[in-house]
């Protein structure tokens, strides 16, 4: 029986270079010390000459690169010079199985889903197909400094063991969960009510807790799942509170009037997921672009998270996020692959201001970092394991560096402060300007063979 105990997870991970001794990672930081849309950019502490100390896998201490060699003076150390040291990002709204589909050309959300999703899911079913894209997708986000993922997976239970396996192996925290559809889906993607309570419960079982993985109960969105199915995952989430429920809302409008046919009686979009049990904190909705006055107010008092999905949402052509909202409620910044046209964070980073801009609220660098670190990491409600550089998380990190390309470096040269310095990477920045990855403290060393 696989051991569910975090504290037990050891550096044993093929594709890490594996160290056992503290460890301090020098370079310039930014740490999180309040929340940017909040307290403005000054929430984010910058050093330049900063460093952090890795202890058994997790972030010891953080601060003056030479205060903390001078008490720490045997501790291994790795100096990127003027790299910058983050929380790794966290992308908190994939679809892992979707890699392959990604940049598909041309449709609304209906029929992206029945030209490319549907067809591409239906491969699941061979388990093989599933560790294969599972590892090949964490291998990319990897590349691109993303340490941690909330994924939905297919309607097959063999696509959740090949998540988590995949990431066990490279010993990353994930999130996922089976989706559930037991209508107005293709025959071969659909399951009932019942086998979507029973397929789940099995993988909570097996899955969550264990290592660094977190189970989220996953059903797709109200049309593809009846009244039935939803009220019996609302029961399995009252079962299993520390899991997540994850799935999406109010993308496009023409799923939003489809809603409505399908659930006359629900007051909006929300109501029918209130009704089943499935609104209160740990309840993870994509997209949330089309919210009524009433969808807001209930949103904020359930506590519950919105991820904001932008590239995905210009390229599918559902609308524009309210940043805004952020000031009220949790807020996750998400790549959506593959209905997100990158899996690069960084990328997604640039969209999200770019929506910004169009909506008239442009988010600074600052408010951008933290809403792909911290931001996405309380979304998920794991900011005390993820997403931050403070002591007691894991030290799952990314080091990028700013002056990565021609491009990028002429206009860094001319950055009178750290905000002028990385916002050019947010950018025009890629998998080029990723100098280093850290999983649990341990550097990845590439994609796993």
């Amino acid at each position: 029986m696989r051991q569910k105990a975090v504290e037990r997870f050891t550096p044993r991970f093929r594709g890490l270079i594996v160290t056992i001794m503290d460890q301090l990672i020098l370079g310039q930081t930014l740490e999180a010390k309040g929340n940017p849309f909040l307290d403005g950019p000054g929430a984010m502490a910058h050093r330049t000459n900063g460093a952090v100390l890795v202890r058994d896998r997790r972030i010891a201490a953080v601060g003056e690169a030479d205060e903390l060699r001078t008490a720490h003076p045997g501790a291994g150390i790795t100096d990127f010079g003027s790299g910058l040291i983050l929380p790794g990002f966290v992308d908190a709204h994939v679809h892992y199985h979707q890699t392959g589909i990604i940049a598909s050309w041309g449709k609304r959300l209906i029929d992206w889903l029945n030209t490319y999703t549907f067809p591409e899911e239906m491969r699941f079913a061979d388990a093989d197909v599933a560790r294969d894209v599972a590892g090949q997708y964490l291998d990319l986000v990897l590349g691109h400094g993303t340490t941690t993922v909330a994924s939905f997976c297919t309607i097959h239970p063999a696509s959740v063991d090949a998540i988590f396996e995949a990431a066990e192996t490279r010993g990353m925290a994930v999130v996922a969960g089976k989706t559930c559809m037991d209508r107005t889906a293709p025959e071969g993607l659909t399951d009932t009510a019942q086998s979507a309570y029973d397929d789940s419960k099995v993988l909570i079982d097996r899955w969550h807790g264990t290592e660094r993985a977190t189970y989220a109960i996953t059903p797709r969105f109200s049309p593809t799942s009846t009244p039935e199915q939803l009220a019996v995952l609302g029961a399995l989430w009252a079962e299993h509170p520390t899991c997540l429920m994850q799935t999406h809302l109010s993308e496009q409008v023409d799923e939003v009037a489809w809603v409505r046919d399908l659930y006359p009686d629900a007051r909006d979009y929300l109501d029918t997921y209130e009704a089943a049990g499935l609104l209160g904190r740990g309840a993870l909705f994509g997209h949330a672009i089309h919210l009524t006055e009433r969808e807001i107010d209930r949103l904020a008092e359930a506590d519950a998270s919105l991820i904001h999905c932008p590239t995905s949402n210009t390229f599918i052509g559902s609308g524009l996020f309210d940043l805004s909202l952020t000031a009220s409620h949790r807020v996750g910044l998400a790549t959506d692959t593959g209905g997100g046209s990158s899996f690069s964070m960084l990328r997604t980073m640039a969209a999200a201001y770019e929506v910004g801009q169009l909506r008239g609220r442009p988010a600074h660098p600052a408010e951008l970092l933290w809403l792909a670190t911290t931001g996405s990491a309380r979304a998920l409600g794991q900011s005390d394991q993820i997403g931050r550089l403070s002591e007691c998380c894991f030290a799952d990190l990314v080091v990028l560096d700013l002056a990565s390309t021609p491009a990028v470096a002429q206009r860094h040269a001319r950055a009178g402060d750290i905000w002028e310095a990385v916002f050019p990477t947010i950018m025009m920045g890629d998998d080029r300007a990723i100098e280093a990855v850290y999983l649990a403290g341990e550097k990845w060393g590439g994609p796993v063979a």
